[in-house]
């Protein structure tokens, strides 16, 4: 029974009479996907020109799924439509809406105004239309705007999908120069599928929850000098991925996301026009593969982030890297060399704290010779910040013992000077103070006795060298105590308490 509905085309009486048991009505005939296929591309091109055997008006179907035609007692009533134009606006503003809505093929004229309405399962699969209004919409089921070519936003802040929200191999053209999707505080039960789909325009999920996970393997997002991806204080449940020719063209910025489980970046980004081109910054993570497949062009930051694994590249990190702050428990990838030129990219110049976290990662793993080569790059890299008298009692102390973190020079330079004074002063050697009471001459003992700070043979106060012999004695004893404070700051500087 109609009820008081207008008078009906033949196309709208077949979708009238099919409603009840949810019966497919083919207007058009499908183009079937085949791989390769654009984003968009199966969506209809000439759905404007479709005459009045293809045309249902979209007041038909909002009159159906809002209960104006009688059911079918063991059916499943629901709009299948495929190959139609639909005129006029579709809203359903508010609306309760049982029955599910399947549109494949079709061209809409104008969006399609959902906000605030409580619907089942809405397909909206390889379809034209010019763009969404889903504001406090909640989906008993899942929403798929997969293959569509959308000419205008699609918008779905505080949204709920139950059961997922797919919009794999889509085309987005944002009608606000802004948001191609703005997706704020939404909840995906689900996953969210955004596979091999093209924006132009940003993606923002600020705030959103996506329990079934985020997955943009081979997605296109263009918003140059913007963001191309917003997404702070996102939760994301299992994984999120931005893999497998995965192309941003704007900033992709997740600042306090928490991910509880993997989080995968790949392909490009490229913003060098924004403040940063990754903004990883506050967030927490059980396990991030960050590997683009280029360098990113543009600052990154990864800023008092909380990372359990962290597995990349250094070569594919820009020459504008933020470290400070940065924690992770475990470490994959490169050698200790790239590892240290790694955290030295910091724009603002020296931060202690990424060198501190290297070292603290090495020793953990049980790499104490890493560990100590990471914090004598610290110390080398403060020398670079502090005054002239600073850096060259830094370099006598990197010199003589690597900073405590080298002992072995001492000894080398110490023997070295042994060799050197006992050499020379056995061809040219001292005359004694008090020659019937000085001990019998050794130039070993000598050369030793100058370059202890306490001598230890009586050697030193016994002779008094001559001559040019002079300078070579006053430059062991200097020598000598130069290299005994090295090792005694060098030694409290490792016994210090990490």
């Amino acid at each position: 029974m109609m009820g008081r509905m207008p008078r009906l085309t033949e196309a709208e009486r077949r979708l009238w009479n099919a409603f009840p048991t949810g019966e497919l009505v083919a207007l058009g005939p499908a183009t079937p996907s085949r791989p390769g296929t654009p984003p968009g591309g199966n969506a209809p091109k000439d759905g404007d020109t479709w005459g009045a055997e293809r045309t249902i008006r979209a007041k038909v179907i909002a009159s159906l799924l809002l209960g104006a035609r009688e059911t079918t007692a063991g059916a499943v009533p629901a709009v299948r439509l495929r190959g139609a134009r639909i005129t006029g606006q579709l809203a359903l503003l508010g609306g309760t809406i049982p029955y599910e809505l399947a549109l494949s093929g079709c061209h809409l004229d104008q969006p399609l105004q959902l906000m605030g309405s409580t619907t089942r399962t809405i397909r909206l699969t390889d379809c034209t239309f010019p763009g969404l209004g889903g504001s406090g919409l909640r989906v008993a089921g899942h929403l798929s705007l997969s293959g569509s070519n959308i000419t205008g936003t699609v918008r779905a802040a505080r949204a709920v999908f139950e059961s997922g929200l797919w919009a794999s191999g889509t085309k987005i053209v944002s009608d606000d120069g802004e948001w191609a999707l703005y997706a704020n505080a939404t909840v995906v039960d689900s996953g969210l599928f955004f596979r091999n789909s093209d924006f132009t325009g940003g993606v923002s999920l600020v705030g959103a929850r996506l329990n079934g996970g985020c997955f943009m393997e081979g997605a296109t997002l263009r918003n140059p000098g913007k963001d191309a991806l917003a997404a702070d204080n996102v939760v994301v449940e299992d994984v999120m991925l931005l893999t497998d020719d995965f192309r941003a063209e704007g900033c992709v910025r997740l600042r306090g996301a928490r991910i509880n489980g993997r989080f995968a970046l790949g392909g490009t980004v490229t913003s060098p026009d924004t403040r940063y081109a990754l903004h990883l910054s506050h967030m927490e993570i059980r396990e991030a593969t960050l590997m683009p497949t280029a360098p990113v062009d543009g600052v990154v930051t990864l800023a008092h982030s909380k990372l359990g694994t962290l597995h990349d590249d250094p070569d594919t990190w820009p020459a504008k890297l933020r470290l400070n702050g940065l924690t992770y428990e475990r470490l994959r990838g490169s050698g200790v060399k790239r590892r240290i030129e790694w955290v030295t990219r910091d724009p603002e110049g020296f931060r202690p704290q990424p060198y501190e976290q290297l070292a603290a990662w090495y020793l953990s793993d049980g790499n104490d010779a890493l560990a100590r080569r990471a914090q004598l790059a610290k110390l080398r890299a403060r020398r670079r910040t502090q005054g002239l008298g600073g850096r060259i009692w830094g370099r006598l102390l990197d010199a003589a013992v690597g900073y405590g973190y080298r002992p072995w020079l001492a000894g080398m330079w110490f023997t070295l000077l042994l060799a050197i004074g006992t050499a020379v002063f056995a061809v040219q050697p001292p005359r004694a103070i008090k020659p019937d009471e000085s001990p019998h001459f050794n130039a070993f003992a000598y050369a030793f006795d100058l370059l202890l700070p306490l001598p230890a043979f009586g050697q030193r106060e016994a002779f008094d060298p001559m001559g040019w012999t002079q300078w070579l004695a006053y430059t062991l004893i200097v020598a000598g105590w130069i290299l005994a404070t090295a090792l005694i700051a060098g030694a409290t500087r490792v016994l210090r308490p990490q």
